[in-house]
């Protein structure tokens, strides 16, 4: 699976405009084939920062993702919204989807 981990820095006069503009860039990427899932979170420690995690099933996947038009689409456009260049951590790893976490789990009544 490839894993990518995107920090987006929006400028704060469209902070509140970048959800309901990724939107339809999302929902498109949701449904591709290799997509194994899509999801934004927005910091905790910066309001004008948003994290995407990301991932797709393998290379081939990825590759279709950043050739998609709805990819070239919401690349042409964010440039307008965002404060800084994003900063990202990608790679390949032994997983095929969400595990669970082996080190907590929840409290027995």
């Amino acid at each position: 699976m490839i894993l990518i981990n995107v920090k987006f820095t929006i400028r704060p006069e469209y902070v509140d405009q970048w959800l309901p503009r990724v939107e339809e860039f999302t929902r498109a990427t949701r449904v591709e084939p290799g997509n194994v899932f899509f999801e934004w979170s927005r910091s905790v420690e910066n309001p004008n920062q948003f994290v995407l995690l990301e991932a797709f099933k393998d290379g081939a996947a990825g590759e279709t993702h950043v050739n998609s038009e709805h990819f070239q689409t919401a690349m042409a456009w964010m440039p307008e919204l965002i404060a800084a260049t994003p900063e990202i951590i990608n790679g390949e790893i032994p997983a095929e989807d969400w595990g669970p976490m082996g080190e907590l789990s929840p409290r027995e009544n």
